[in-house]
């Protein structure tokens, strides 16, 4: 057993004083705490006289600053990821009348991602130029980071999102993202 020195038992009153402060203990207890606390001879008892309380409270303004800071980690691990190559969607080609976008099986592109719609968008080829229309899709389609309200026209080069899933506009098959 080790012998207890001025600054354990200086410790051991500092911790009680803030469970006094926090409401864990009375006035009573307390004062017989802070008193045994002084008249410990051996570490062991110094242990005995917090050995029933709980740990310190967290405030709940240092919570909130743990969680946010957390976030922020997460913020920074998740944009530090390495980006996907953005898929290519090549237009049709000719005048092929009109071609439907989502999850159901029956469309023309079938996007399996749960985010985009049964029936998410349609595109239509109208006087020498490809539209692109949302079909009251419940994510939304984008043309630009602009949602599609209306009939659009779709041009190569376009960004081209349904749901969470992104296409760059190509008329070319085999084209990559950025070639000319």
């Amino acid at each position: 057993m080790l012998r207890a020195c001025d600054a354990d038992r200086e410790q051991v009153v500092a911790e009680l004083r803030e469970r006094f402060a926090e409401g864990y203990l009375g006035q009573e207890s307390f004062v017989g705490r802070v008193d045994a606390a002084l008249r410990a001879r051996w570490r062991g008892e110094l242990a005995r006289v917090v050995s029933d309380l709980p740990g310190p409270r967290v405030s709940p303004v240092r919570a909130a600053a743990g969680r946010l800071a957390q976030a922020g980690r997460a913020a920074r691990r998740w944009l530090a990821r390495p980006a996907l190559p953005p898929r290519v969607l090549v237009l049709p080609p000719g005048s092929a009348g009109t071609f439907t976008i989502g999850r159901d099986a029956g469309c023309d592109l079938i996007l399996t991602d749960m985010t985009v719609s049964r029936s998410h968008a349609g595109l239509r080829h109208e006087l020498g130029r490809w539209l692109l229309s949302d079909a009251g899709s419940t994510n939304g389609t984008r043309l630009n980071g602009w949602r599609v309200t209306g009939p659009v026209p779709l041009r190569t080069g376009d960004k081209v999102s349904f749901g969470s899933v992104t296409f760059v506009v190509t008329d070319r098959a085999g084209a990559r993202p950025g070639t000319p």
